[in-house]
């Protein structure tokens, strides 16, 4: 059974907590962006009540009318499609949970960072690729790319911090 890492010197140990609110600030942004897939209907009903309140551009309310539509139509004519929505919920509950390695021994799982950045860069060329192939707007592809930048960004700090705690831990430090 893997052991939780543990340091007595307290610079380690400052990093180490650093490290770990950074992976728990992760996970919760993960699992929240995941399960707003599973009410994207009653979501999608929330915005358009307030849309004239939003500070959207024209063609974004256009999008969120035509997407509120197709939803509620789809909903009643396919509802069974929207189980796709909630394999992507759960998938990111998921992902969520291989960071807990990361939060217990951030040095030993540090391969499930540089997977999370993979995954964060491969967001891009499929938001301009599947986003072209299924007439998405490009500003709308633009904010699913903001995803996988803005989810880049705690796990490059992270990395960051876990090979310096890496080298503090060596004995021939």
């Amino acid at each position: 059974m893997q052991q939780t890492i543990s340091f007595s010197e307290p610079a380690q140990q400052r990093e180490l907590r650093s490290i770990r609110r950074w992976i728990v600030f992760f996970m919760i942004a993960l699992i929240g962006s995941g399960v707003t897939a599973f009410p994207i209907q009653t979501e999608l009903h929330f915005f358009m009540q307030f849309r004239d309140y939003l500070p959207l551009p024209g063609i974004m309310q256009q999008w969120l009318e035509y997407i509120a539509t197709n939803v509620d139509q789809t909903m009643r004519t396919f509802p069974q499609v929207f189980y796709g929505c909630d394999w992507l919920a759960f998938s990111h509950i998921v992902i969520a949970l291989f960071f807990i390695g990361v939060y217990k021994n951030p040095v030993q799982n540090a391969w499930v960072i540089r997977i999370g950045l993979i995954a964060c860069i491969g967001i891009i060329p499929l938001a301009f690729i599947g986003g072209s192939v299924r007439d998405i707007p490009f500003f709308w592809r633009l904010i699913d790319c903001s995803f996988g930048v803005f989810g880049s960004l705690p796990l490059l700090l992270v990395l960051h911090k876990i090979k310096k705690l890496d080298v503090a831990c060596k004995p021939w430090n």
